[in-house]
């Protein structure tokens, strides 16, 4: 089982929307057997308390990319998800882009999503 860290954009567009992307692709990666990291489920912690976009991209920097056995980053303009993808290309975590490369990192048989 890897542990899928899903990097996508977040404050571009429609935060909902971007929210439920996570969400969606979480799924999917447990539906293949592995592991998700969906950072963007932060928002409910923010919509409780906020905090400065900083502190989130820290704990992301330094602590969930890190772990990650893989980096999936997701179609969309985001300066966050390409720091992300950034320290993983740093640390030697493999980055894949969109769900084909994903299926074929993984070497997966199951269908690809919707």
């Amino acid at each position: 089982m890897k542990l899928i860290y899903i990097s996508s954009p977040y404050t571009v567009g429609d935060i909902a929307e971007n929210v439920a992307v996570q969400i969606n692709a979480a799924h999917i990666i447990m539906d293949w057997g592995h592991a998700p990291l969906a950072p963007l489920l932060t928002h409910f912690l923010h919509m409780h308390r906020q905090r400065p976009y900083e502190d989130w991209m820290k704990v992301d920097l330094e602590a969930l990319v890190p772990k990650s056995d893989i980096i999936l980053r997701l179609p969309g303009e985001s300066k966050g998800a390409d720091r992300e993808v950034k320290k993983a290309e740093e640390l030697g975590i493999p980055v894949v882009y969109g769900w084909y490369c994903l299926r074929e990192f993984l070497k997966i048989l199951n269908p690809l999503p919707q």
